[in-house]
């Protein structure tokens, strides 16, 4: 697994129940800002292998971007679940449920 890889795995494992994060927040954390695409395709190949709370994981918007329906409603039911409030257009307030974790150094 490429280093790259191994930090987006050890960032979205870590993520706390009831807290979300960015796409982007997870790359730039994992020292490639530009690189929240390659997160989603981490996501897509790993979750099950790894056991990723995928669902903790939306777009910079504060949106779940998935396409699929069923997939969609699992992550708002997983949200939910975890007492995360996810509107009826799948937002999610960033401002109180964004996890900023401590002790991983933001790479620039």
């Amino acid at each position: 697994m490429q280093p790259f890889t191994q930090k987006v795995v050890m960032i979205i494992k870590n993520i706390p129940e009831g807290k979300v994060m960015t796409y982007g927040q997870i790359a730039r954390l994992a020292g490639s800002p530009r690189a929240a695409r390659q997160v989603v395709r981490i996501l897509h190949s790993m979750s099950k292998k790894h056991r990723l709370p995928w669902h903790r994981v939306i777009n910079a918007k504060g949106q779940i971007s998935i396409q699929d329906d069923s997939s969609y409603h699992d992550q708002v039911l997983s949200l939910q679940s975890e007492g995360v409030k996810v509107s009826e257009t799948g937002m999610v307030c960033l401002d109180k449920y964004q996890w900023y974790p401590e002790g991983i150094e933001i790479s620039n």
